[in-house]
């Protein structure tokens, strides 16, 4: 996907927004096809055999309407009919932003990077763990917004828990749109909420733009073991309907919400997601979906989440083969620590999930930056050094150049044996972009690094969200527009009423 260069905002910043890059290296693929003809083969008699639940009545309504077999809320699905109507979703779709220029291309060989979603916590080095406030929410939009190597705003990075339960998601998607101008999730939370999230997008994009192509997309979480429930079926519901592109996620945990075989929970999570797919595409055939994968083990000991384990990253590659199969767009990966701060254990731990992620050929990554504590919490200081290594994986993925530029005969023929390449032309040629630098890592000797004050990665990440934030200029938007969603805003939070 091609766009122009721009550059972002702020004194002494001349980072270029980056392009959305391409998977160029080989998807690495840990099944043969006996094995994954055997998984799938396992998830369709889960579907026949054992069956997904669905708390809503509409949902089961649409089930009963294509011919699906419901005893009581457990739907048993044909096979046959599964694989025909997943069929009908596409392989990939384009997501608008309110910027065209960072509209994203979710599917085949397209990379999409989003922030951490859903913590109710932050951290910083400041003021350590506490409850997040819509000011850190819009802290990590703006945050997000300037990076040039997150193409996508997210949704709920972290829960503004100073703002009511019942209206807060009004507020978030209203600070997308004004903090960034890259694409956004709606919220999930109720049929209400996602019907308000595709109003607003409306107000934006016109509502006839966002049947064409998506102006959101949607987190919709399958409650396993082998369940959907109200809420969720809700706002699937109120998406589909509007045809808004939907992320059909299982949050499974191997030892408690699925076997603790790896084999047996990748048959389970494919269940359930291509259950969750049918429904989509027998509301509204062609409606956008992303097949999900949110999988971990617990600790069998404590009972506790462990993220980067490498029996998470098994389910991942073989979910990736899985969505390939289908011909669907794939979202797994982040990066995920069970670390409380970011140390050493954070950064370990969040590799050990982002480059499996890459080598998967993941489409859509959620949690790409800032995730500390199992999920619970948003960390400024990770989020800055997650970005660091995002703007490495955009590098790796773009594999190796085999041109005549990048094979370099010019320069090899130039420079005699014992030579050196510093000064050939081929090098003053590339010599700002040849190698990702990472700009807040150091490279110096160790004399340089003591006198510059010995700072350790995270000091020099906390220097540098603050100074993102102090220079931070918002994205231009039409003050008409601006009005009306405010209006809205208005209006809406009068009507909802709490539900206690």
């Amino acid at each position: 996907m091609r766009r122009r260069e721009r550059r972002t905002r702020g004194e002494d910043t001349a980072v270029l927004h980056a392009t959305q890059p391409l998977h160029q290296l080989p998807p690495y693929e840990i099944l043969t096809e006996e094995g994954l003809q055997t998984i799938h083969d396992t998830s369709m008699t889960i579907l026949a055999e054992i069956g997904i639940d669905f708390y809503d009545a509409e949902a089961q309504a649409v089930l009963r309407v294509n011919g699906v077999r419901l005893e009581g809320d457990t739907a048993y699905f044909d096979p046959a009919q599964v694989m025909e109507t997943i069929a009908k979703a596409p392989a990939q779709f384009t997501q608008l932003a309110r910027n065209p220029d960072n509209n994203v291309l979710i599917g085949g060989q397209h990379l999409c990077f989003a922030p951490v979603y859903g913590p109710p916590f932050v951290h910083d080095l400041d003021r350590g763990r506490r409850e997040a406030t819509l000011t850190d929410f819009q802290n990590f939009v703006k945050l997000t917004y300037l990076s040039p190597y997150l193409h996508h705003s997210g949704g709920t990075i972290v829960e503004p828990t100073d703002e009511p339960t019942h209206t807060r998601h009004l507020d978030m998607v209203y600070s997308h749109i004004k903090y960034s101008d890259k694409p956004f999730m709606g919220s999930v939370t109720s049929r209400a909420n996602a019907e308000d999230s595709v109003r607003m997008a409306e107000m934006v994009f016109g509502e006839a733009a966002i049947r064409e192509n998506p102006a959101l997309l949607s987190l919709i979480n399958i409650s396993s073991p082998r369940r959907l429930d109200d809420r969720m079926l809700g706002a699937l519901i109120a998406y589909a309907h509007a045809r808004q592109a939907l992320v059909i996620t299982p949050f499974i945990l191997s030892g408690a919400m699925a076997p603790v075989s790896i084999a047996g929970t990748v048959a389970q999570l494919n269940a359930e997601v291509l259950a969750g797919i049918a429904l989509t595409q027998m509301i509204n055939p062609g409606t956008p979906v992303v097949y999900g994968a949110f999988q971990t083990n617990i600790d069998l000991q404590s009972g506790a989440p462990v993220f980067g384990s490498p029996e998470s990253q098994l389910a991942l590659y073989a979910s990736a083969q899985l969505a390939r199969r289908y011909n669907l767009p794939f979202r797994s990966g982040g990066m995920f620590a069970s670390s409380k701060i970011p140390d050493a254990q954070a950064a370990y731990e969040s590799v050990l999930v982002m480059l499996p992620t890459i080598l998967a050929r993941v489409n859509f990554v959620l949690h790409a930056a800032g995730w500390l504590e199992n999920g619970l919490t948003a960390g400024y200081e990770k989020f800055i050094l997650d970005c660091q290594l995002l703007g490495g994986f955009h590098k790796l993925v773009q594999g190796l150049d085999l041109s005549d530029e990048g094979l370099a005969l010019d320069a090899i023929r130039e420079v005699p044996p014992g030579g050196h390449h510093l000064g050939t032309a081929h090098t003053l040629r590339h010599f700002r972009h040849a190698f990702y630098r990472a700009p807040l890592f150091d490279y110096n000797s160790f004399e340089q690094w003591l006198e510059e004050g010995a700072q350790p990665a995270e000091q020099r990440a906390n220097a540098e969200w603050k100074r993102l934030l102090k220079n931070y200029e918002a994205p231009p938007l039409d003050p008409a527009m601006d009005e009306a969603l405010l209006e809205f805003l208005t209006r809406r939070k009068t009507e909802i009423k709490p539900e206690y």
